[in-house]
């Protein structure tokens, strides 16, 4: 018997670095990229009710709690299954189009409770037909991630403390990868192995935004120049941007000077190597 609501956390994520290989004749990409899962989490309730229901409620809920284009809705659409008599109730505390990958996380944290239920067991490839990081966060364990999101190698980073940042811009995953330009892309196919190399650091993303964005590029050249920090980037298609630090410490008084400059966005210090990884 179901108990009376279940309650999945549902972890961000970081790309540490982001390459883009080249674009494939089915019109997706490539990709490799060093993916950190981080503590910043939203959650996710499920309870018995009359019919299917997803409602979205928090701080980056849409106005109505419903998302048009709902990435839960789609998962049983795309797959054929049988929608339960269930509400899923999705506390979002991850800014959205921010390239923390909250969508797919969302879903994969409903994956969980239904497994645990002893709803459907689809092998993961099937979960990357409704979004490229969507088995990373069923995988829910840090990663190397190659081809357009569905090979991933078990990798261990090193311990940072992040200053996250979310711009006012925000940026569709859809239209960063529609508008950017592949041919500034030369990226030498022997350096996509299956281990970190000396060739993974930097966003391949950010080019495109110093162009388009300039909130963004203004806010990460700031970061860069932080004190103690390690390395600031766009993670994912952004548009959330962050500064490593080697310390809790240090990324601390940062999240100080940051708040000094820009007391109006959205900040936050998180850390990866959080918990051990848990997986389905």
């Amino acid at each position: 018997m179901m108990p009376v609501k279940l309650t999945e956390l549902s972890p961000a994520k970081i790309n540490l670095f982001l390459k883009i290989i080249n674009k494939r004749k089915d019109g997706y990409h490539n990709i490799r990229s060093g993916v950190t899962l981080i503590n910043l989490f939203d959650e996710v309730f499920v309870e018995k009710y009359s019919k299917f229901e997803v409602r979205y409620i928090g701080k980056f809920a849409p106005l109505n709690n419903k998302f048009d284009d709902c990435i839960i809705t789609k998962f049983f659409s795309d797959l054929k299954l049988n929608k339960p008599n269930y509400r899923f109730t999705i506390k979002k505390n991850i800014p959205v189009q921010s390239g923390l990958g909250s969508a797919s996380s969302n879903l994969a944290a409903v994956i969980r409770i239904l497994k645990k239920m002893g709803h459907y067991n689809n092998k993961v490839q099937e979960y990357g037909k409704i979004g490229a990081d969507v088995p990373f966060f069923v995988k829910n364990s840090d990663c190397l991630m190659r081809g357009i999101g569905d090979i991933l190698i078990n990798q261990n980073f090193p311990k940072y403390y992040f200053l996250l940042v979310k711009p006012k811009t925000n940026c569709s995953t859809l239209n960063m990868y529609k508008y950017f330009k592949i041919e500034n892309i030369k990226f030498n196919i022997e350096y996509d192995i299956n281990q970190i190399s000396e060739n993974d650091y930097g966003n391949d993303f950010e080019s495109y935004i110093e162009e388009n964005y300039k909130e963004i590029a203004l806010i990460l050249n700031y970061l860069r120049n932080l004190p103690k920090v390690i390395f600031a980037s766009l993670t994912g298609s952004g548009s959330c941007i962050f500064a490593a630090f080697e310390s809790k410490k240090n990324a601390e008084k940062s999240f100080d000077i940051f708040k000094e400059k820009f007391p109006n966005l959205w900040f936050k210090v998180v850390e990866n190597n959080f918990i051990k990884n848990i997986r389905i």
